[in-house]
């Protein structure tokens, strides 16, 4: 078979298209002529050999870990997949590469939709599993305000469109030129870099319901507490407790809107007013004849009260690496909900670096398949950043590592190259 690969490590100059010998799936992994192959930064550095990892690789080395393509071969143990199935996904990650070649092995797959561009797919693999993984170490769910510092790279879009299929709110940082791009995945941008928790406060983003915000208390959609008397009617207070508590206990608590006497009761006045996370319209509905007067009770100290609370991040995920964990960790206000995947000083500020499997973490392979049915809701996108040819190793290599990116790099194979 036709692979890129080098036998000396250095810069981008050293990758060749060669010849080698086409491999054969075992135990649980299949083999796909590959359509298209991503290109990271980690393939960039092993390649240079400056990281510690490149001593582990056997030269000549087949670089890549992320492909796409057309099955041909099944090992032992597999089902669920036949040849000429459409596929995507990553390779067996302890063998550091062979995606950028005529045919390459996958350890994890899912079926590629039929829309998926060839270079989304083949860009996807690791960026989904790592995203996956980072929003389950946080345990990310429904309602929640999740801040991504580094969101408008490959793995940080890939977490933003996750997090938000999830149901959580995103704040993600990136450089200003990036702000429309985090917008139309779904989150609300702010620049990266120091003061992090003053661009949160000054955001208009509508922070989580269980953390703070006046608008996000009362409406979801952002509304103000006039708009949400006008539209509860004759609904019954009782839906503002959200354990459930008579009628009276509730109207004590949201009459009075004493947001001390609130925190005494650990709950914060957003908590109150919204029923298991369900957003007040569904908590009214639910409701009875008396929320106007509980409301009406509650007079002008509603927004003093709710503004005490001040914005809050529930969860923080640092992908850039670049020293914000501090600011990070005062904006959650505990290091056990920050997840970097990039900064190695994580352990001294109590913070978890997630390494992934190599380093005996649970895997986020099960996002792949979710990835896939999000694409053909036309809720996700691999966004790429450029594609080259599978001559062109050299030069995708060279993108890499340029810097700063909106998306992935991606080989595109011919069936033939010259």
């Amino acid at each position: 078979m036709f692979a890129v690969h080098y036998t000396e490590f250095g810069g981008p100059e050293v990758l060749h298209l060669a010849e080698a010998a086409a491999p054969h799936p075992l135990q649980n992994q299949i083999r796909v002529r590959v359509k298209a192959a991503g290109v990271s930064p980690v393939d960039a550095a092993l390649r240079s050999g400056r990281t510690p990892m490149s001593a582990r690789l056997a030269l000549p080395h087949i670089p890549g870990v992320d492909a796409a393509g057309v099955v041909d071969e099944i090992g032992p143990g597999v089902t669920g997949v036949a040849p000429g199935d459409e596929v995507f996904g990553s390779v067996e990650l302890a063998g550091l590469g062979g995606a950028s070649a005529e045919f390459a092995i996958l350890r994890s797959w899912a079926p590629k939709p039929a829309t998926m561009p060839w270079a989304q797919a083949g860009a996807a693999g690791t960026s989904v599993e790592t995203a996956t993984r980072a929003l389950d170490l946080l345990d990310v769910h429904p309602g929640m305000t999740l801040l991504i510092d580094g969101a408008a790279g490959g793995v940080g879009s890939v977490a933003v469109q996750l997090a938000v299929a999830r149901g959580a709110r995103v704040i993600g940082t990136a450089r200003p030129s990036n702000h429309d791009f985090l917008r139309k995945l779904g989150a609300t941008p702010i620049t990266y870099g120091p003061d992090l928790p003053t661009r949160v406060t000054s955001t208009n983003h509508p922070l989580n319901p269980t953390s703070a915000g006046a608008n996000r208390a009362l409406d979801p959609a952002g509304a103000h507490l006039d708009h949400a008397r006008d539209v509860a009617g004759t609904r019954d207070v009782r839906a503002l407790n959200a354990d459930g508590a008579p009628a009276d206990r509730a109207h004590s608590a949201a009459g009075a809107l004493d947001h001390h006497a609130l925190n005494a009761a650990g709950a914060r006045v957003d908590r109150a007013l919204d029923v298991a996370g369900a957003g007040v319209d569904r908590a009214l509905d639910a409701a009875g004849p008396r929320v106007d007067r509980a409301l009406d009770a509650a007079g002008p100290r509603v927004d003093r009260a709710l503004d005490a609370a001040g914005p809050r991040v529930d969860r923080a995920l640092d992908v850039a690496g670049a020293g914000s964990l501090p600011e990070l960790i005062s904006l959650t206000g505990d290091p056990a909900s920050v997840l970097s995947l990039a900064d190695f000083s994580a352990a001294s500020h109590g913070v978890r670096l997630s390494m992934g499997e190599l380093a005996g973490e649970p895997h986020g392979r099960h996002g792949l398949r979710a990835a896939a049915e999000l694409f053909t809701q036309g809720r996700f996108v691999i966004p790429i950043e450029a594609e080259f040819s599978l001559m062109n190793a050299a030069a995708a290599h060279t993108a890499v590592e340029s810097g700063s990116r909106r998306g992935k790099i991606v080989l595109i194979l011919d069936d033939h190259p010259a």
